[in-house]
């Protein structure tokens, strides 16, 4: 029988070494990062986003810190510089003070012929302060009127503007001094000679004969010596005339001769306070609001919610009404402290709403129901678990509602029920520039364009923020 070979003697130690191989592996490291750094670098890489929070950034520092470098106040009326348009420098012609204009004395003058033409003649330069015109009288006619039209006039029916009727008078000068709300621009002045013919041999009946004669006055800026010297303007001599530097105005002036870039700077500060104070009132209260309803539920969430439903369908406008007349502010006072109440009472279940939401979610997670088991108090839970989860939404609803109150601030203004003048604010200067859109469009520009691009921005960077804090990209 053959025997059975052991183990040990089959299978030697040597066959059981371990084999040792040499590998090399690469490492891939990548740096772990938080949340908030991953929102930045998603932020950074929107050009939308990322151009609005530059603009807003401007646009705050020109609030704070412009009405302390432009130091021009918004109130003080330049009354030489009225609808003026932007500028980077201008002068003005000095010119005599106010006084009565006597005319030329018709001695002085070449009388013409019974039926000859009527010579106009402009005394000195034609400015904003006053235009002096002078004509030679026609011999036998002493009835003259004067027209003044923006546009060459065609006929006698369309001489324009009727200025004065003069009736002459032996012996006393002829002239005529226009005042009349003068700007920069050329004029057509016509001066017309009537003579009522009494019986004539071809006709029945009295009839006018009427003469005309038109004249293009080029008028250029002006300033009484006495202003000049009021306002401390530095002078200079051009081509023989006394001129001034008026004050440099770059976004112009408005109707009442402010300074637009001035009004705009304080504007800002009025708009914006408003614009985020309120949202952020507003918005903490709904968090807090909606985070109790959504974590208590049951009946105290039934109850909450319908408040906040009832407050939702209060008509804001009826309210902000309401508010002023409770604050005893009349017609043409600025209600700025109503309107902040008014947003921040009619704002908030909004918001509440949406942070119910998030809250009834987030409350069932798992991790809660861990801490829960775990003895975790529920103001821990709230201000460890649910805020930090809730946080995004409430930045871009923040985001979002800054806009909203921004327009809403404007419109108020506009209609009047918001910030009145004198006090500056991008909705009420609109409702000032409406008045003279036709005419001088700067004054309605400027700050419609100002808060077309802070609305604008902040909705981009409200995008923005709504893509880069979405946790699951």
């Amino acid at each position: 029988m053959t025997e059975s070979l052991s183990v040990s003697e089959t299978l030697s130690p040597e066959l059981f070494e371990p084999m040792t191989i040499e590998m090399s592996v690469d490492k891939f490291e990548q740096p772990s990062i938080t949340y908030w750094q991953a929102t930045w670098q998603k932020l950074l890489r929107n050009p939308k986003a990322v151009s609005s929070l530059c603009i807003i950034t401007c646009l705050v520092f020109i609030t704070l810190v412009g009405p302390f470098i432009w130091t021009v106040d918004p109130a003080i009326q330049d009354l030489e510089q009225i609808s003026q348009p932007p500028s980077w420098g201008r002068s003005a012609l000095v010119v005599d003070d106010f006084g009565i204009w006597q005319g030329v004395p018709i001695t002085e003058m070449e009388q013409g012929e019974e039926d000859g033409p009527l010579v106009l003649k402009v005394i000195g330069k034609g400015n904003t302060e006053y235009v002096r015109l002078t004509w030679r009288p026609i011999k036998g006619i002493s009835e003259y009127h004067i027209y003044r039209n923006e546009f060459v006039p065609l006929d006698i029916a369309t001489l324009g503007i009727p200025l004065a009727e003069i009736i002459l008078i032996d012996g006393e000068a002829v002239g005529y001094e226009d005042r009349l709300k003068l700007s920069e621009r050329d004029y057509y002045y016509s001066v017309v000679a009537i003579e009522q013919v009494m019986n004539r041999e071809d006709s029945d009946t009295d009839m006018p004969i009427a003469v005309y004669s038109t004249i293009r006055v080029s008028v250029i800026q002006g300033v009484t010596k006495a202003d000049a010297l009021f306002l401390n303007l530095e002078s200079e001599e051009v081509n023989g005339a006394q001129t001034v530097k008026l004050p440099l105005h770059p976004f112009g002036t408005d109707g009442l001769g402010r300074d637009i870039l001035s009004r705009l700077m304080h504007g800002a500060r009025t708009s914006l306070l408003i614009g985020i104070l309120a949202p952020l009132i507003y918005i903490a209260m709904g968090v807090v609001y909606g985070g109790v309803s959504g974590y208590r539920g049951g009946r105290t969430d039934e109850v909450m919610m319908r408040f906040a439903d009832f407050v939702i369908a209060l008509p804001f406008l009826l309210f902000m009404i309401l508010l002023k007349v409770a604050f005893g502010i009349g017609p043409g006072e600025s209600g700025i402290l109503p309107m902040i109440i008014a947003l921040i009472m009619l704002g908030w279940p909004s918001v509440a709403r949406i942070v119910r939401g998030q809250t009834f979610v987030i409350k069932e997670e798992a991790y809660i129901q861990a801490a829960r088991l775990m003895g975790a108090k529920p103001f821990y839970l709230v201000y460890r678990h649910v805020l930090p989860n809730v946080l995004p939404l409430i930045i871009v609803s923040l985001t979002f509602a800054i806009p909203a109150t921004i327009f809403t601030e404007a419109f108020l203004s506009f209609i009047g029920f918001g910030v009145v003048p004198p006090n500056p604010s991008w909705g009420s200067m609109c409702n000032d520039g409406l008045q003279h859109m036709l005419s001088t469009p700067h004054e309605l520009i400027f700050p419609a364009s100002v808060i077309c691009i802070a609305v604008l921005c902040f909705n981009l960077l409200g995008d923005g923020l709504r893509e880069a804090m979405d946790v699951k990209s």
